[in-house]
């Protein structure tokens, strides 16, 4: 049990019931029936929570959940209820509660989140101006999401991300922009024992490739470019005539992003009978630090007064949908949500004592703005 916003109760009990709802409902990305499923029991959360309904919207990518406390928009929150874990998951890792920490698939990064934000607002008692979204396909990209983000924040003009905290609690005022390539070299097959010479080796290509664009990153710019995983070759007799490989970039400035993107297109084959073909690229811009000059300002001070030593902000390489409205210029402020580790792992965990007190720190920034 703790104080919240205005004196109101936020109850730890009830924030833990309401994680558990949805951990328990396996939601993993591009799976439209469990992400379904997950929009349906959240949207029932946060009309229990609320009382109010949240609106369900369609899209390619699953279900979003949107919800407004009326009036002028003054802050968007905003976060994702997909997960990168596939069903099954749950059944080896079941939710649970013990020596302090939650864990289950999804509890950090984000579901946790989503509920510190529910309970924040139930504890305002003036809720206009706010409004929550809560999309279905962050984790691969939020391509079927993006537009109405973009939307939501361009009339909220601030947005609040409950992404997880960083390391020690950190809210994140910065990000990398973030993106795939994925590279196919094309070459001709040929019976490796008795006409080699008739192939064209595309692993071969695609070994002097990988060596050059590991060399695209450059660390004194924050940009690295980082090959990851490559395919190639049908069984061990034939000249390879077909390889793949995927190369995660990560950027701090539109510069280097457009540098990358260029130098990336611009492949030249060693083998003049190669064909490369480059798909993919940066779909996530930087958030750079400008976005957030004046909300975290804004947070440390509602944190000082809550009674809190510190707080800290920290510039982190992972993307997330705040860099999307970041770039719009809308000021946003990320990594407001759980406080734990382990995201995208089955080490996965939240802290449980850090959840009252973060749901306390986004009412007061919230209600903060509402008075803009």
């Amino acid at each position: 049990m703790g104080i919240g916003h205005n004196g109101r109760v936020i109850d730890s009990d009830l924030m833990l019931q309401d994680l558990a709802t949805l951990v328990n409902i396996e939601s993993p990305s591009r799976d439209l029936d469990a992400l379904a499923a997950s929009a349906l029991a959240l949207a029932d959360v946060i009309e229990q929570r609320l009382g109010a309904a949240a609106t369900l919207v369609a899209s390619a990518g699953g279900t979003i959940v949107h919800w407004s406390g009326g009036g002028e928009p003054k802050a968007l929150v905003v976060g994702h209820h997909d997960t990168v874990f596939p069903l099954g998951s749950l059944e080896k890792r079941p939710f649970s509660v013990a020596d302090g920490r939650a864990t289950g698939p999804g509890v950090f990064d984000m579901k946790g989140g989503i509920v510190q934000a529910i309970h924040a607002i139930a504890s305002l008692g003036d809720r206009s101006g706010i409004e929550m979204l809560w999309t279905p396909d962050e984790e691969v990209g939020s391509s079927a999401s993006v537009a109405l983000i973009e939307e939501r924040a361009l009339a909220c003009g601030a947005v609040l991300v409950l992404e997880p905290s960083a390391d020690g609690g950190g809210l994140k005022t910065a990000r990398k922009g973030v993106g795939t390539f994925e590279v196919f070299i094309h070459g001709r097959a040929a019976h490796a024992g008795l006409e080699p010479e008739k192939g064209v080796n595309a692993l071969v290509e695609a070994a002097h490739q990988v060596l050059a664009i590991n060399q695209f990153g450059d660390p004194s710019l924050g940009t690295t470019v980082t090959p990851t995983v490559a395919k190639a070759g049908t069984t061990d007799n034939v000249v390879p005539a077909l390889a793949h490989f995927l190369v995660d970039v990560r950027v701090e400035s539109a510069n280097e992003k457009e540098r990358v993107e260029r130098a990336m297109a611009g492949l030249t084959p060693r083998d003049e009978q190669i064909r490369i073909e480059v798909t993919g690229g940066l779909n996530r811009p930087p958030m750079v630090a400008s976005a957030s000059e004046w909300l975290f300002p804004l947070a440390e001070s509602v944190a000082l007064a809550q009674g809190w030593d510190s707080i800290t902000g920290v510039a982190v390489g992972g993307g997330s949908d705040g860099n999307f409205t970041a770039a719009l210029g809308v000021a946003t402020l990320d990594g407001l949500g759980a406080v734990g580790g382990g995201a995208h792992s089955d080490a996965e965990f939240l802290t449980v004592e850090e959840m009252p007190k973060r749901a306390r720190l986004l009412a007061g920034i919230l209600s903060a703005l509402q008075q803009r």
